[in-house]
């Protein structure tokens, strides 16, 4: 199956008017299937490039590729992708496409101090459960 394949079969319908590459990062960052939370999201990200959105959708790959890395055993690596989310990130308001940002780099913030806990020995993906993230529900106005 091609990579263009399988981002279409993770994409889901959502009733909540998000943009369905967006709305599928949240479905597989929260299972836990994080290399293909960057993949439906780089689909949205590269056009994006250059424009207001680019850095923040970068921020939320590099979150999911941090967590590619502690699947992976790779602790450093995983901390040099926390620390770049957490750049890109930073620099949004306090809700940005429905997404809490204090939430978000509390979340960074968290993983990090569990990395230096451990001593760079003890990977806290093996220690806690793996986090989810969801947006906020949309607000109709009459």
């Amino acid at each position: 199956m091609s990579k263009a394949d399988r981002v279409t079969a993770l994409l889901r319908e959502n009733e909540e008017g998000l943009d369905p590459h967006y709305a599928g990062w949240f479905t597989c960052f929260n299972q836990g299937a994080f290399y293909e939370a960057h993949d439906v999201l780089e689909a949205l990200w590269l056009p994006q490039r250059g424009q207001p959105d680019a850095r923040f959708y970068q921020g939320l790959i590099q979150l999911a590729g941090a967590f590619v890395h502690l699947q992976k055993n790779r602790l450093r690596p995983a901390d040099a992708l926390f620390r770049l989310a957490q750049e890109n990130l930073v620099r949004y308001g306090a809700v940005h496409h429905r997404l809490r940002m204090g939430t978000v780099l509390d979340l960074i913030r968290d993983w990090r101090e569990a990395l230096v806990q451990g001593d760079w020995s003890v990977n806290p993906l093996m220690t806690r459960p793996a986090p989810k993230l969801e947006p906020e529900r949309a607000t109709l106005v009459p």
